[in-house]
């Protein structure tokens, strides 16, 4: 990667990345997490319209990160082997049908399967925008194009923190239906801006691609039976681990076997740097989605506010986190971003453990804040390590599998917010978001540790040029 920034068209500095490209990447890779963020102030406002509780309305969130987890790497793979334009168009179709429908959705059931309809539907925006991306660095001569990326992350930052905000003004407006209507006109500028602008490209491909479907079964049964027994945990459920290990021993032994498998062990086995990256991706998306579902929907339901106020205190960290993401997205460097944003994990976490219903704002403005470092650090430094170790040829099928990590800790979060709020969010003494506050100091931990002890990250990096 780093020869082709030795190009002459590079040296001479008439090489430019296509900036034409950015805004269907960007609005493709951002319908995922736009989707998935703004659902957090409409969970109160569905389980009260469907009369059912926490840990039923988390389905919402865990089938949709289920989906997207087994589909990120999947899809990711198809672009890779045949092109992002083709894959990206379909995708973005089947999204804003999706969102149609949950608009009319008449009760929980068929709202969750749209909510999996819509994971599935979104998992080509990130994957497509790395491979093309790379694809354009390449082209040009390029090395790492530092704006290109920061640019991507800056866009999945964005609705990420302003999602749960987002979000609270459109159920004001129009209700928790609104939340869904909107990825209708999402969808559709997409579709519009990728059949213009998005290059064609010849399939690397032209037969069949072989999917590891018992890989991808066994996986999904472990995450499955493991959401089915956290979600009420009782003795009489405890068959449900049973299933779970027994399913994820099948996963090992079928992806260490596979000719291709769904998600390469052996590959993450002989290239640590890679594995730290998922690894990192893994504990940061439990922190990131435990606070953001928990602490919001804890707001609503504990401190009794309502949607909009509740998205609207998240606005400080919002803008901290694209602020953070803006001035540092061009800078090469990543163990700094990650020792500062496990360090602010940290602070959150202790903060929220001083809340209650009574306290005063500017302490969940402060707690606020203090999120807003980790959200506009942790996901872009992470990106710029992956770009950087990625095996050639597999660009989008890593980028999605980044994702997958991610979003098998959002699963984790939601299993967890479910059970501890639905036991304690609005007790006395606030045990349901103080327990998820102790998860959060733990996992803040984890990932100091990690990140000090990750040897990879003391090496001195590549230079980044800018796209």
């Amino acid at each position: 990667m780093n020869s082709a920034a030795t190009a002459p068209e590079a040296r001479s500095g008439e090489a430019r990345f296509d900036r034409r490209l950015y805004a269907p990447l960007v609005l493709g890779s951002v319908l995922n997490p736009i989707t998935s963020t703004m659902i957090a102030v409409t969970l109160a406002p569905i389980g009260r319209s469907f009369g059912v509780g926490p840990a039923d309305t988390a389905w919402l969130v865990s089938g949709l990160y289920l989906a997207t987890a087994i589909g990120q790497p999947v899809v990711g793979r198809l672009v890779d082997a045949f092109g992002a334009r083709r894959v990206f168009l379909i995708a973005t179709s089947v999204a804003g049908l999706a969102g149609l429908a949950g608009a009319f959705a008449p009760d929980l059931g068929p709202l969750i399967a749209v909510r999996i309809g819509l994971g599935l539907a979104t998992c080509a925006g990130y994957p497509a925008s790395m491979h093309l991306i790379r694809r354009e660095a390449d082209r040009q001569g390029l090395g790492t194009p530092a704006t290109a990326l920061s640019v991507l992350s800056l866009a999945g930052q964005a609705t990420v923190v302003l999602g749960p905000t987002i979000g609270g003004l459109l159920v004001g407006l129009g209700g928790w239906r609104a939340v869904f209507a909107v990825s209708v006109p999402l969808a559709l500028a997409a579709l519009v801006l990728g059949a213009l602008i998005l290059p064609r490209e010849h399939p690397v491909r032209s037969g069949p691609l072989n999917l590891d479907v018992a890989g991808m079964a066994a996986f999904a049964a472990t995450i499955v039976t493991l959401l089915l027994f956290f979600v009420r945990p009782a003795p009489g459920r405890v068959f449900l681990l049973v299933i779970a290990a027994v399913a994820a021993v099948a996963f090992v032994l079928r992806e260490v076997r596979a000719d291709d498998p769904f998600i390469d062990l052996r590959l993450l086995r002989a290239t640590p740097a890679l594995s730290l990256v998922y690894a990192r991706a893994l504990i940061s998306g439990v922190f990131q989605y435990s606070f953001l579902y928990g602490f919001t929907q804890w707001l609503q339901d504990g401190a009794h506010l309502s949607a909009s106020h509740a998205g609207l205190l998240l606005l400080p960290m919002s803008i901290l986190a694209l602020v953070l993401t803006l001035v540092t997205g061009r800078s090469p460097r990543i163990r700094g971003k990650l020792v500062l944003g496990g360090l602010t994990q940290l602070l959150a976490a202790g903060l929220m453990l001083l809340c209650t219903p009574a306290g005063p704002v500017w302490l969940f403005l402060a707690v606020s804040l203090a999120a807003g470092v980790p959200n506009g650090l942790i996901s872009l430094a992470n990106q710029n390590a992956l770009y950087r170790v990625a095996p050639a040829g597999r660009t989008a099928s890593s980028a999605g599998l980044l994702r997958t990590f991610l979003y098998v800790g959002a699963i984790v979060s939601s299993t967890t917010n479910g059970a501890l709020l639905g036991a304690g969010a609005t007790g006395p003494h606030d045990t349901g978001l103080h327990d998820i506050a102790v998860l959060l100091l733990v996992l803040a931990g984890v990932f100091a540790a990690l990140t000090l002890l990750d040897r990879t990250l003391r090496t001195g990096t590549k230079e980044t040029r800018p796209a």
